[in-house]
């Protein structure tokens, strides 16, 4: 007897290995909020019930997700393409390999603009003013406005001061 809706087709692995994920991270949660000592107020709740709770969630999760995976194995997948994942790799290896040196605005330029090569954008100029546009936005907001320190190269040098 096959599940309604089923195709024969056997259960979906992803599935399985996103829920053992799941479970994993709800027992460690579980586990680290139960070494958490409990100093509960007047309220009853403390610093250990929140990692709890969300470690319960998480495998309850986990759990309906083995359970999808099981009933309803979905539609078959396509073939990955690695290229990609390739160039976000890259743009997030060097940005973290060069953003002390060169700066938070062309450390976030580079990563968006090979993740916009990633989402198939061939248009690589549009991609660099569209990125140096965010990250200074993204700099002016968080280390102006909000003075949360991103590290600052010869742009931030030359616009802000710093």
């Amino acid at each position: 007897m096959t599940p309604q809706g089923a195709t024969g087709r056997r259960p979906d692995g992803a599935a399985f290995a996103i829920a053992a994920f799941l479970i994993a991270i709800g027992i460690l949660m579980l586990w680290d909020g139960s070494r958490i000592p409990s100093k509960a107020g007047y309220s009853g709740v403390g610093a250990g019930d929140v990692p709890r709770l969300i470690g319960i969630g998480l495998v309850f999760l986990g759990l309906g997700t083995a359970y999808q995976g099981w009933r309803n194995p979905g539609p078959p997948r396509p073939k990955q393409q690695p290229v990609p994942l390739l160039w976000l790799l890259g743009g997030m290896v060097v940005m973290v390999a060069t953003i002390h040196t060169i700066g938070f605005v062309l450390g976030a330029t580079i990563l968006f603009t090979c993740a916009a090569a990633a989402f198939g954008e061939r248009r690589f100029l549009r991609a660099i003013v569209s990125g140096l546009v965010l990250g200074l936005f993204i700099y002016l907001v968080f280390d102006v406005l909000l003075q949360l320190n991103l590290p600052a190269g010869p742009i931030e040098m030359l616009i802000f001061g710093r």
